[in-house]
């Protein structure tokens, strides 16, 4: 099964075009305002607007409570919730639309448990821990830390680029790869046209080569 693709921290209705162009699957919006990839919830509808039908619409929330993240909702069509917080599963799943659950990885993962934990999740996201940061740092999360196998789908996330996503991808064969620093310039939540076809091409030249 090929690898999909998640582009994250998208902030401009062109980038999404391009991603969609690109052959992007998903598309990440944040709205954890600490991040430098938020988006207002306004152009984040014109965004969802656009790709409609084209990808995965991904909202992103870090330990945000219930009234913002529902107000948010309302004005941002999504297919898919990311909580990259502490949020408990009995959260995660009281708005009614599928979710993935983050975790911030620092030793070897227990999918076990964390299957355990949000048994109704769509799919496990697994980022670097970098303390006090929730993520979208762009460290590489350790590949020996990845799980040798898991009930639900995986997500492999922290400092992909063309470059090193190949290897990533022949050592531990994710489910989906999730990139946002790693296609961007000098700009965080600016992307960069050229980097996300650059990846996206890397990804699926990898995903054949390891089928």
């Amino acid at each position: 099964m090929d690898t999909r693709i998640k582009i994250c921290g998208i902030t401009r209705v062109a980038d999404a075009q391009a991603a969609v162009s690109a052959g992007a699957d998903a598309l990440g919006l944040v709205f954890t305002q600490t991040s430098p990839r938020w988006v207002a919830a306004s152009i984040a509808a014109e965004i969802s607007a656009e790709v409609e039908g084209a990808v995965i619409r991904v909202g992103l929330f870090v330990d945000q409570d219930r009234a913002q993240i529902e107000q948010i909702l309302t004005r941002v069509p999504v297919d898919l919730l990311q909580f990259h917080g502490n949020e408990t599963a009995e959260f995660c799943r009281s708005f009614s639309l599928p979710y993935m659950k983050a975790f911030r990885v620092a030793a070897p993962f227990d999918a076990a448990a964390a299957v355990a934990a949000y048994p109704d999740a769509c799919a496990l996201l697994l980022d670097a821990y970098v303390p006090g940061i929730a993520g979208g740092t762009g460290t590489r999360l350790a590949l020996e830390y990845w799980p040798q196998a898991a009930s639900l789908p995986l997500v492999l996330a922290g400092g992909l680029t063309a470059e090193n996503v190949a290897v990533a991808i022949s050592a531990v064969a994710p489910n989906v790869v999730d990139v946002s620093g790693g296609v961007e310039g000098g700009i965080k939540g600016i992307k960069d046209h050229q980097k996300m076809n650059n990846f996206i091409a890397a990804v699926k030249t990898a995903s054949r080569s390891n089928q």
